[in-house]
């Protein structure tokens, strides 16, 4: 299997797809522009979003649902925003279907034209505002925090497997507050949310920030950001957060009575992440043999291969490995027995290697007999042979310590691609030569950003929190700098 996926070194972008393919995670769909989520491909999203749902609950918020079409004037009531998605939205202008004079096919009823153009929600700010004018009256009713899993779509014809699609899945929460300091503090606080989570659960190191002006979310006051780098040094955006300011309350008319009996606008954020993580989970951590995945999102933690040359021992060893089998269940830890004797051991192994399954488990009739099993991580290939009796808590404490040794092989990866540039020269030969994350000085204008990325593709990934105060020059125009900000190349 290892054989038909192709090197990294070789051809990266195919490596990927060869990976999502291959290892049972997507498909490509008949609908240009959209993919199919296979079930191996889903149970890493239902992870995802159990924990990330889980730490959304426990900061206060509630879970609803709102409609997929917007009414297309609503999109006009934010200036910003509608330019921002204008040239990314699906329009449905009719209602109805029907037969061809012919017969032989169907098609859109001209009367059935809607008086006004619906849009297939590209993000959910404008219908869910609608919404808020009638919830929020009091300051009583504040704050309002509500996230929704949903779909969207942002009309992509250039598909990349989970990175970008038409149609994709995500989360969005939309939250309202009495004032400009509880907003920005509910919006850094989900950004910690999110790095808590990539770096936790997805072993991915992540650079928590700000964007720039020009790479602000479109009707955002302030948008930050969590920043990761993928195996070919490019860098990934893997989470945001909007601070929204009054701009979409003033837009709905979103006002509340205040304690001092005062009418005034509420204030807004929204933040999200999608499937795009799982690419993110694919390019940070996996091999040319496959996926490697973080035991805590891993669909299937724990495998048990026999080795068996009949059904007789097959009943053995699954009699044997039955009791291990519910006390790593009881212990919350996924695993199977592979019984399937169409497929030989060696099939088998590296078929669980491609799909990234954290510890294989072998057995043998030698083993059965000496009371051992064979236990294989996937993430640095090891093998051991392990005393049958009490694997079950080395192997507990064996997939706490391939979660954290995925975590810093690619955390040491980040760092030994991490740069500083003080010369123009400096910066265009790491980007050019280097790639990775480029620490330099900027003098703070859009116009110098976007001459560097015109340049040499690099944007602005961030601006970090808690930068440190240093003066400088810009490597560019050679004006006053007081800080350095994280330039690379992105997807």
């Amino acid at each position: 299997m290892a054989k038909e996926i192709t090197p990294r070194v070789n051809d990266y972008s195919q490596w990927y797809n060869d990976l999502v393919i291959k290892g049972g995670l997507a498909d490509y769909s008949s609908v240009r522009g959209c993919m199919v989520i296979k079930p191996y491909g889903y149970a890493i999203w239902e992870n995802m979003r159990d924990a990330l749902d889980k730490m959304f609950k426990d900061t206060g918020h509630v879970n609803a649902y709102f409609p997929l079409f917007i009414p297309k004037s609503f999109l006009s009531k934010e200036a910003a925003h509608v330019e921002g998605f204008a040239k990314e939205c699906a329009v449905v202008t009719h209602y109805r279907l029907k037969n061809s004079a012919d017969g032989k096919s169907v098609i859109v009823d001209p009367d059935a034209k809607l008086e006004e153009e619906l849009i297939v929600r590209p993000t959910s700010e404008t219908i869910i505002w609608n919404s808020y004018k009638n919830w929020i009256q009091s300051y009583r009713d504040l704050p309002l925090l509500i996230n929704q899993w949903a779909n969207v779509v942002r009309w992509e014809m250039r598909t990349r497997l989970f990175l970008r699609t038409a149609e994709f899945l995500w989360q969005e929460g939309h939250t309202a507050h009495a004032t400009p300091a509880e907003a920005v503090e509910e919006t850094e606080k989900m950004l910690h949310v999110y790095a808590d989570f990539a770096e936790n659960f997805m072993a991915l190191p992540v650079i928590k920030g700000r964007k720039s002006a020009n790479e602000r979310f479109a009707g955002a006051v302030e948008t930050y950001c969590i920043e990761a780098m993928m195996q070919d040094g490019l860098a990934l955006q893997a989470g945001t957060s909007h601070f929204l300011g009054q701009n979409f309350a003033k837009a709905f008319d979103v006002q509340f009575l205040n304690k001092e009996g005062k009418q005034e606008f509420v204030w807004a954020t929204s933040w999200g992440v999608s499937t795009r993580l799982i690419g993110a989970l694919i390019m940070a951590h996996s091999d040319d043999d496959g996926l490697v995945l973080p035991p805590k999102l891993a669909p299937l933690q724990v495998v048990i291969v026999p080795i068996t040359k009949g059904e007789e021992d097959m009943k053995k060893i699954f009699e044997k490995c039955e009791p291990l089998m519910k006390e790593l269940k009881a212990k919350g830890i996924s695993v199977k027995f592979d019984d399937d004797d169409t497929k030989r051991p060696g099939f088998k192994f590296a078929e669980y290697e491609l799909k990234g399954v954290p510890v294989r488990l072998a057995m043998g009739m030698r083993d059965y007999e000496n009371g051992t099993v064979e236990v294989a991580r996937r993430d640095t290939k090891e093998k051991s042979s392990q005393q049958f009796d009490g694997v079950a808590a080395y192997i507990q404490n064996l997939l706490d310590e391939i979660q954290k040794g995925i975590y810093n092989k690619a955390k040491n990866f980040r760092d030994a691609n991490m740069h500083r540039a003080n010369t123009w020269d400096e910066f265009k030969d790491i980007i050019e030569s280097k790639s990775g994350f480029v620490s330099a000085h900027w003098d703070g204008t859009p116009e110098t950003e976007e001459k560097i990325k015109e340049l040499t593709k690099a944007t602005i990934r961030c601006i970090p929190l808690n930068n440190a105060h240093e003066e400088g020059k810009c490597i560019l125009t050679g004006n006053a700098s007081k800080e350095r900000v994280i330039f690379a190349k992105a997807y």
